[in-house]
């Protein structure tokens, strides 16, 4: 549990105890844990646990909320994926998954502008009211199902997976820039793979697998089977 009556302590810790210690080293990913105050992107009966290492259920009932995906990740996880990406400020991000919004307010630090997509009008709803509390302009968020991407809108510099995928859709890495960057953690529970997957080409590209996690499923992407004969 955290002290929310001191914020700004509790918010020094999360970055020195569980960000550092999990090779996040990018001064400016520090900057933006540090700008973007990820207590107001919290529901209120969850407040306590704002700064804690685990994921934070964003709709009643909880279980269901974390069972489904309706959740922010840990902080040393957004951390890490912000890190990964290496944003500049002219990148134009695409995110699946915008939760409370502030995974895209992590971005929108880094980036020239950013649209979040979500399927829960709940979530949609709470990510925009969080972000205009936040002061920050340049994110959209929208309704709709990320699985598909935005091919209207492309390409984007970076795409963000905000939870998991059994597999990445050729239609989303379409909508990639050459030279730009999708993350999405990939496979099925007990682990999965940070996999980072840059356009090299028209239609080439190189994955790294950096890092293990695990992450909530994003919903309406393909789930092939896990066995092969």
């Amino acid at each position: 549990m955290t002290d929310i009556s001191n914020p700004d302590f509790a918010r020094i810790n999360m970055i020195k105890q569980q960000i550092r210690t999990w090779s996040v080293t990018d001064d400016d990913v520090i900057g933006a844990l540090s700008a973007v105050r990820r207590e107001d992107f919290v529901p209120p009966a969850e407040k306590p646990l704002a700064f804690a290492d685990l994921r934070i259920p964003l709709l009643q009932p909880t279980e269901e909320a974390l069972q489904h995906g309706q959740c922010m990740l840990e902080p040393k996880i957004e951390a890490r994926i912000l890190q990964d990406l290496q944003l500049k400020p002219s990148d134009k991000v695409l995110e699946v998954g915008a939760g409370s919004g502030y995974m895209a307010a992590l971005l929108a630090t880094r980036a020239q502008r950013v649209i979040t997509l979500e399927l829960n009008p709940q979530l949609v709803e709470m990510a925009r009211a969080n972000l205009q509390k936040a002061g920050i302009t340049n994110v959209e968020v929208r309704k709709a199902d990320g699985a598909k991407g935005l091919a209207g809108e492309g390409p984007f510099d970076a795409i963000v997976l905000s939870g998991s995928v059994a597999e990445v859709p050729a239609a989303l890495l379409s909508q990639l820039k050459i030279g730009g960057r999708l993350f999405a953690a990939v496979g099925f529970e007990p682990m999965m793979r940070a996999t980072l997957i840059t356009r090299t080409g028209e239609s080439t590209y190189t994955t790294t697998e950096p890092w293990d996690l695990v992450a909530p499923r994003l919903a309406n992407f393909p789930e092939p089977s896990r066995f092969h004969f």
